[in-house]
């Protein structure tokens, strides 16, 4: 019998690495003579190149680069494979780098994404691949265009400063300095949303109030994306203001593509092409996947999705922290075997948290021994 153990992660407390070593820990002891495939999956968020490197390997390449506040610096990292480097943006830019009484998505910056690009660029590669989710940031790619040389002057020509409120007073974008390398490299932007970038669907109403936002700066966030996608439009004839997927991570997505001619990608399906997942599933059983919490949204592009679209006709059960929802409805709805809660009605969100590790391996040896009971080969 062949499984494929495929989980995302379980956000704040496993990353999908985890998970599926736990998974597939549990399986292996009751299923001994089982073949065990482990494929760690990710749709461009935090945790994105580490799942990557673990199905293709690589080198792995740390810099220092400017962190989501001002004046601070992270270690951030990026994968070099195939003449690709993959850039998650999280590790320069990510929410969890901003301690919570800092966060404020009005002054926080993705400069350290173009250092890390400009990072990239100093070894012989042709592609650039940036997973954007867990942003800081509302931006609109700002700070990553800026460290790539553009410039973004006020009515008085002189530069506007970091944080995406500023772009209010943006009056003329300057690109007389960019480096040119970027003009020979191809982008891809994978996101884990398709919102476009302004509007009441758009990165700043949208997200901006997870980052720290007050509900009564959101339409000055709007407004300030709005005038980027305007001089851009005036500039470059291109629009992303309403471009699907232009609002992901603050709207760095439609930067890049406006600054670095990238294309938006469904971060599931590039993750999914990279590792060879198709080929991996072959003549497979099962499939155990599973992220943190199950609910409607999943069917809007999560990672989940993305393998219930590739798996076809083999049986997929999902282990979830949380179910919103009905059951029943759900799994009809996805297109999945089963759904499977690691908790208990009444059990301490904090204790969830805090024993996710035990928890899981739990519920994936009940999971198995029900399998062991069903099938006489195993």
């Amino acid at each position: 019998m062949k499984i494929i153990v495929s989980p995302d992660s379980f956000k704040g407390s496993l990353t999908s690495i985890e998970a599926t070593q736990i998974i597939a820990d549990a399986f292996e002891l009751t299923l001994p003579n089982c073949e065990i495939v482990k494929i760690p999956i990710s749709d461009g968020g935090e945790g994105f190149v580490d799942a990557i490197h673990y199905s293709i390997g690589g080198e792995i390449c740390e810099a220092i680069v400017s962190g989501p506040l001002p004046g601070q610096k992270v270690k951030a990292k990026f994968l070099l494979k195939n003449r690709k480097a993959i850039i998650e943006m999280a590790s320069a830019s990510g929410l969890t780098l901003v301690p919570k009484s800092k966060r404020d998505p009005k002054m926080t910056t993705t400069y350290g994404v173009g250092e890390l690009i400009k990072k990239a660029l100093e070894h012989n590669i042709n592609e650039i691949i940036i997973g954007v989710g867990g942003s800081a940031t509302n931006d609109g790619g700002m700070g990553m265009a800026t460290a790539l040389g553009y410039k973004f002057l006020d009515k008085s020509g002189k530069e506007i400063k970091q944080g995406g409120i500023n772009l209010l007073k943006l009056k003329k974008i300057d690109d007389s300095e960019v480096d040119e390398r970027i003009k020979k490299v191809k982008f891809k932007v994978a996101v884990d949303v398709l919102n476009p970038l302004c509007g009441p669907e758009g990165a700043s109403f949208t997200y901006a109030m997870q980052k720290g936002a007050k509900r009564f700066e959101l339409p000055m966030l709007d407004k300030a994306l709005k005038k980027l996608a305007n001089s851009i439009k005036e500039k470059y004839e291109i629009d992303i203001e309403n471009l699907p997927g232009a609002g992901a991570a603050g709207g760095l997505a439609g930067g890049l593509v406006a600054f670095c001619n990238a294309e938006i990608v469904r971060g599931i399906d590039l993750f999914l092409d990279l590792v060879s997942f198709d080929e991996k599933i072959k003549n497979a059983n099962l499939i155990i996947t599973g992220e943190g919490k199950i609910d409607s949204q999943v069917k809007y592009g999560k990672a989940i999705k993305g393998i219930i679209e590739r798996a076809k006709n083999i049986p997929i059960v999902a282990i979830t922290g949380k179910i919103e929802g009905d059951l029943k409805e759900l799994s009809e709805s996805l297109g999945l075997t089963s759904i499977i809660s690691m908790t208990y009605l009444g059990m301490k969100e904090s204790y969830a948290f805090k024993n996710a590790h035990k928890i899981l391996f739990n519920t994936s040896t009940q999971i198995a021994n029900l399998i062991k009971n069903l099938c006489s080969n195993c």
